[in-house]
């Protein structure tokens, strides 16, 4: 199956929905993408919209449903497929569907704090003190007269 790369820049419409599917958690939401154009006479008039539903998986279901929220201005980055399905009265019904890969604020439409996650207690911390004791001396030294790395 090929997977059709896909990028997003609208407005969160839905309410973001956390599920448990199997053992794997999902967050669900709607996007909307307005286009404008501009007129002959300078003004902008409404274009066409596209509404897609995203799911996140994996690594994307933490900050999408810590930080999501609807209205939220976002960036989504994905695949695209269409998703089939028979409704409610039997009827054959088709969506477009984006799986995430990521997702964030579109900041030039908002401002954003950054949250960062949190390294597991077992990550193992360089010290770049160590890895340029055996660089050669060139005689650059911070205040304390320990060598500074080639790349400071």
């Amino acid at each position: 199956m090929f997977e059709t790369p896909f990028h997003i820049v609208g407005n969160i419409v839905t309410d973001p929905i956390h599920r448990q599917v199997g053992e794997q958690e999902m967050v669900r939401f709607r996007v909307a993408s307005n286009s404008r154009r501009r007129t002959a006479e300078g003004t902008w008039e409404p274009g066409n919209s596209l509404f897609v539903t995203v799911t996140c998986w994996g690594r994307a279901v933490a900050g999408a449903s810590a930080g999501l929220v609807k209205g939220d201005p976002v960036i989504v980055v994905g695949h695209v497929y269409t998703s089939e399905y028979e409704d409610r009265d039997g009827n054959r019904r088709s969506s477009v569907e984006v799986r995430a890969t990521s997702v964030g604020p579109d900041l030039a439409r908002c401002t954003a704090r950054i949250d960062r996650a949190k390294q597991p207690a077992d990550a193992q911390v360089t010290d770049l003190a160590d890895e340029t004791s055996d660089a050669s001396d060139d005689g650059a030294a911070d205040e304390s007269g320990r060598e500074l790395p080639l790349s400071a």
